[in-house]
């Protein structure tokens, strides 16, 4: 994707959520170069208010090391512009990334809605496939409570079998 820059950031915002436990766009989008300290990034999620930390690990260091912003700016991605932070920008800067993740599937054969959701709802289904407690799956997710996390695990589940309904329909 390195000629097609749009994609390739598109992609690597993606795995930057994934990689940062399902980090919600608009908590990226919000992050400060002053959040990482001594290997690890601490944020306060926007939408409970939870302190959330992770280890900062080599692929991440990768994103923004590639994604370097200029020293002026405070944040960590370049997804706002620090002189103009309004809701609309982020929204903005959302959309148009969903829309390449879409140009990316189609371009490899995916056939679901790629989306920076995508990211989030695969973090968690893949910890829950590894039998990791749901309990860490909410604290890594910045869910307030456990409750929170099982309904979201839930739709999981009804996706899968949606789409497992889908699949035997077609043979009909």
């Amino acid at each position: 994707l390195s000629l097609q820059p749009n994609l390739e950031f598109a992609r690597d915002m993606f795995l930057f959520s994934f990689y940062t436990r399902g980090m919600s766009f608009i908590d990226m989008a919000h992050l400060k170069k002053k959040d990482l300290q001594n290997g690890f990034l601490s944020y306060r999620r926007r939408k409970t208010g939870l302190q959330l930390v992770i280890r900062w690990e080599k692929c991440m260091q990768e994103i923004v090391d590639k994604r370097h912003t200029c020293d002026r700016n405070p944040y960590l991605l370049p997804i706002l512009n620090f002189q103009n932070e309004s809701r609309k920008q982020y929204k903005y800067a959302q959309s148009r990334i969903n829309v390449h993740l879409k140009e990316i599937a189609s371009m490899i054969g995916v056939f679901i809605p790629l989306s920076m959701y995508v990211a989030r709802h695969s973090w968690a289904s893949i910890a829950k496939s590894k039998n990791i407690p749901i309990s860490v799956i909410s604290e890594g997710m910045g869910h307030d409570s456990e409750l929170t996390t099982q309904i979201y695990l839930a739709s999981l589940d009804n996706t899968i079998v949606d789409n497992a309904n889908a699949q035997i329909l077609k043979c009909l």
